[in-house]
């Protein structure tokens, strides 16, 4: 390995183990406020996450839906731009994979109704992606307020369609698909039976190295990583900056649009209003810590994955929320870390140098 990579590699991996060790401490202090023994807690934590399969699978399904938001805002933030917007976009790919799963017929083959599904979904988030993406390239409309307020207006729509013409009585879902269900992971290994966990998880698999691919091997790729290192050096080279913003906030919103399919066609079976649950915002968190990287955002969606059921496990010795309050910490451990431990790593690397010159 070389010097370079090896101090890149470092000051990628190093600010996410420091924020790790900030939020365990953290953690010990308020479990002992509630006097509780850290040690118990966390063993229980991860008995209930990844000590059986049922936790597995569940932790599984919760980081699928976080690995593609993650991943959604983490290509934007790589060209320069912050989708807040995955919650909309998210929901609004859901709803269009359920529309396509009612509108299929019930003898349609599953492969090829699970791929319209997913196709619905990805063109109704990129849709909804679009629209500050265009907005931005064309009249520099900040990208962070439209996509604030799309996500209000999408969410609203939905709900309205849903409530006003699609609902089951006495619900706010719509009716069930025909065609398009996504089989779960207990279909093949009876281990999972009981959790949600389907076999979108290989489509999020499949996306994250699809976009690393792109992001590190193709001359596109660099290009938008140009564009989000300097804009204006990159629009010297030649690059349309405008159009990188754009088709980088369709491809996002693509995306995020995806990650719907995990709950309507994996587990429910159904578009539910309010399904999102804030897996949109807690992607913003999932790239962060991820530092917008394919790989680094899959480890952090299984980390806040684990909290979210880690949460659940605890909460006959501690108040669930207490898992909340470790995700802020991590995301703050995280926002201040970065620069010191860039600063060490690079200060390291240039007493290594010096001795290997000497």
């Amino acid at each position: 390995m070389t010097p370079e990579r090896r101090t890149a590699l470092e000051e990628a991996l190093l600010p996410p183990l420091v924020a790790l060790a900030v939020a365990l401490v953290a953690g010990d202090l308020l479990i002992l406020t509630y006097g509780e023994a850290p040690g118990a807690v966390w063993r229980l934590m991860l008995e209930g996450t990844w000590g059986n399969a049922y936790g597995i699978g569940q932790v599984l399904y919760k980081a699928t839906a976080l690995a593609f938001t993650g991943l959604a805002v983490a290509l934007t933030l790589r060209v320069g731009l912050f989708n807040i917007g995955a919650e909309g976009q998210l929901a609004a790919g859901g709803f269009a994979a359920g529309l396509v799963g009612l509108a299929l017929p019930a003898g349609t083959p599953m492969l090829l109704a699970v791929a319209l599904c997913v196709a619905g979904a990805a063109v109704a988030g990129g849709i909804t992606g679009a629209v500050p993406g265009v907005l931005r390239a064309k009249f520099g409309a900040h990208e962070v307020i439209v996509t604030i307020m799309m996500n209000f207006i999408v969410l609203a729509v939905l709900n309205y369609i849903v409530s006003a013409h699609l609902h089951v009585p006495e619900t706010l879902h719509t009716p069930s698909i025909n065609a398009g269900a996504v089989p779960r992971l207990a279909d093949s290994i009876a281990a999972f039976h009981g959790s949600a966990a389907n076999w979108t998880v290989l489509i999020a698999g499949a996306t994250i190295g699809a976009v690393a691919w792109f992001l590190f091997r193709t001359r596109a790729g660099f290009e938008w990583r140009a564009v989000g290192l300097q804009p204006g050096a990159a629009e010297y080279g030649g690059v349309q900056v405008g159009r990188v913003w754009r088709n980088a906030m369709i491809l996002s919103g693509a995306i995020a649009g995806i990650g719907g399919v995990n709950f309507v066609l994996g587990y429910k079976g159904y578009y539910e209003d309010g399904f999102a649950g804030g897996a949109g915002f807690l992607g913003i968190a999932v790239a962060l810590v991820g530092r917008n990287h394919p790989l680094g955002v899959a480890i952090a969606a299984l980390f806040f994955a684990t909290l979210s059921q880690g949460g659940l496990a605890i909460n006959a010795m501690v108040p669930k929320q207490m898992v909340e309050v470790l995700q802020g910490i991590v995301i703050l451990a995280v926002a201040a870390s970065v620069p010191e431990v860039r600063a060490l790593v690079r200060a390291a690397a240039g007493k290594r140098r010096a001795a290997e010159a000497s």
